[in-house]
């Protein structure tokens, strides 16, 4: 009888005590304000053994942390807290929407989420080829802040891009080396025929092209890359825009050659038509047409998104900083920018060219410049530069992901910056006058060289010989660029606010071109149907000014990267009659049959 006494009593104790020690959980979930990205959730927790560790599901949370904050509004996060002892719960919860623009931002999650597991999937990872996970030199697992690992990522769309371009400059013959001379003397105009067909020259076409690239990227961007791959990205950043003037030489050169020219004298020209028509030639017109349809909704997307709305958003954001009247001021300097905009564009591709071939060198001149006096600030500082960024290539701390790692940074900023094997330069460049499509190409590869070898070695040499990649301060983007200049130059954040504006307001005239012409590709080429492209291109530069962005700005840049899955694709297929065209364009260049005019 005390036998069963004393179960009874252990039983009852042991459930007691098990009881009292499960943990009680509060919770208190605000949404700071309409703004997306601003959720905040705390816990109060009693019960169990102290101390407790905090797993968040976003890697962002310290594991000793009893709230998260910059939650993403509508989408369910988990935390599972366990005690000194081991006992362990798990919470779910949502911070939900309360405003127009948490709503859509919430939409279009899933969405990215589906294209991100596509356009940034990784084949090395999947087929087993490397371990993804980051270790430091000891060979101990990086963690992030929850405790997950730090892992890195070799996306499919770079591989495509980069591939690509080895592939084109290999069978081009080292065109973006050889090329180099006879660029500059088209650019300069000496084989101009005043008699050719086309709307701008090929100086008004590069620019043209060029202030679609040249922009944020080449300032916040490269910034990112370097605090993430530290100094060695840098030279695999150059490396990458050197190969995409190859890729830029092929699309441009059949954007020329298959554009089409109506009889009012305006050329329509781009992947769109060479897609079309040139895969036709090799019994593949079904899979060009569908390429061609692919290629302008994209594009059309990536208009309103990348080359519109961010563009809009960003400048208002740097505007603000520097002016704080300027803030709550969003809607009216969308309006404003919106009215600058289509005086431009209301031309056409003349009026956008005349507008860009005097902004784009004044405003690569101004930050040039500016670089420039911080580099020769720290002239003495400029040898360990670049040891620091040929080491760090071929070296890299492994806390950084390793050679992989940097090269990837490189390979991706590169990539997302000059758009080279993205096709939207093509568009430009087919309203070039000329009668030789490999002239036109010639003169695109300069742009990778200006856009990425030029611009954003300048951004990079100056974050790192001012010390800024060490201790970034807490920075990103354009401020962490902002603060390394600034660091010299006290008055440089001002400057770089007219930097930015010029930026975003060439790229946006630029890309509503690229927009227009996917636009009139699918709906017919009216004027009903370009006033309708051109107004609602204009509402989103309003939008863009007045909302944050979050997943719809990610939707619309993967439209922009996602662009090349058919471009390249088409390239080459294409490739061996543009390399025809240009062993027959040199044969008669060095005969004379190509004359000069200057």
């Amino acid at each position: 009888m005390s036998k069963k006494l004393l179960l009874l009593f252990i039983t009852t104790f042991s459930f007691l005590t098990s009881t009292f020690s499960q943990f009680d959980v509060k919770e208190k979930i605000t949404n700071l304000s309409e703004d997306i990205n601003d959720g905040k959730i705390s816990l109060i927790v009693s019960g169990g053994e102290v101390p407790y560790e905090y797993f968040w599901s976003n890697s962002s949370t310290p594991l000793t942390s009893h709230f998260a904050e910059k939650l993403t509004e509508g989408v369910e996060y988990s935390v599972t807290i366990t005690d000194a002892n081991g006992l362990k719960t798990e919470k779910k919860y949502i911070v939900e929407t309360e405003s127009f623009q948490e709503d859509i931002n919430n939409t279009f999650i899933p969405v990215v989420s589906f294209l991100d597991k596509i356009i940034f999937w990784d084949p090395f990872y999947s087929l087993g080829l490397y371990d993804n996970i980051i270790r430091d030199s000891s060979e101990e697992i990086l963690k992030n802040a929850n405790g997950t690992n730090k892992t890195t990522k070799i996306p499919i769309v770079v591989v495509w891009l980069v591939l690509g371009a080895i592939f084109f400059t290999i069978r081009m013959k080292f065109i973006n080396i050889r090329g180099f001379k006879h660029a500059i003397s088209l650019v300069k105009g000496d084989y101009d025929d005043p008699n050719d067909k086309g709307e701008v020259s090929h100086f008004q076409a590069l620019t043209t092209a060029l202030s679609a690239t040249v922009g944020l990227g080449n300032i916040a961007g490269v910034a990112i890359a370097i605090a993430v791959g530290g100094p060695g990205a840098t030279f695999w950043m150059i490396i990458a825009g050197l190969l995409g003037m190859s890729s830029k030489f092929v699309e441009c050169t059949l954007g020329v050659k298959y554009r089409k020219v109506d009889e009012n004298g305006e050329v329509s020209g781009g992947p769109m038509y060479y897609l079309r028509d040139g895969l036709a030639k090799y019994n593949a017109g079904g899979l060009g047409k569908v390429l061609a349809v692919l290629f302008a909704i994209l594009c059309i997307g990536g208009s309103f998104g990348g080359g519109n709305m961010f563009q809009a958003n960003q400048a208002y954001e740097i505007l603000g900083a520097q002016f704080p009247m300027m803030a709550d001021n969003g809607p009216l300097f969308g309006v404003v920018l919106a009215i600058l905009v289509g005086a431009v564009i209301i031309g056409g591709i003349k009026s956008i060219a005349n507008v860009t071939d005097k902004i784009v060198p004044f405003m690569a001149v101004l930050y040039v410049g500016a670089a420039l006096v911080v580099i020769f600030a720290n002239f003495g500082q400029i040898g360990t530069v670049f040891a620091l960024i040929f080491d760090g290539a071929f070296n890299s701390d492994a806390a950084l992901g390793g050679v992989i790692g940097v090269l990837i940074q490189g390979f991706r900023r590169a990539a997302f910056s000059n758009e080279a094997g993205v096709g939207s330069a093509s568009i430009a460049h087919a309203a070039a006058k000329t009668s030789e499509p490999v002239s036109e190409g010639i003169v695109s590869l300069l742009e990778p060289l200006i856009d990425t070898v030029v611009i954003c070695t300048m951004t990079a040499l100056v974050i790192i010989i001012t010390g800024h990649h060490v201790d970034t301060g807490g920075l990103g983007g354009v401020q962490l660029t902002s603060s390394a200049f600034g660091s010299v130059i006290s008055w440089f954040p001002y400057l770089l606010v007219v930097a930015i504006f010029l930026f975003a307001f060439s790229t946006m005239v630029s890309w509503s071109y690229y927009g227009l012409k996917s636009w009139e590709y699918l709906f017919g080429k009216s004027k009903f149907s370009e006033y309708s492209y051109k107004i609602i291109f204009l509402i989103f530069i309003v939008i863009g000014s007045s909302v944050s962005l979050g997943a719809v700005l990610d939707f619309s840049d993967m439209m922009i990267l996602a662009m090349a899955f058919p471009n390249i694709l088409g390239l080459l297929f294409l490739s061996k009659e543009v390399r025809s065209d240009l062993d027959s364009y040199f044969a008669r260049l060095k005969s004379g049959e190509i004359k000069k005019y200057k």
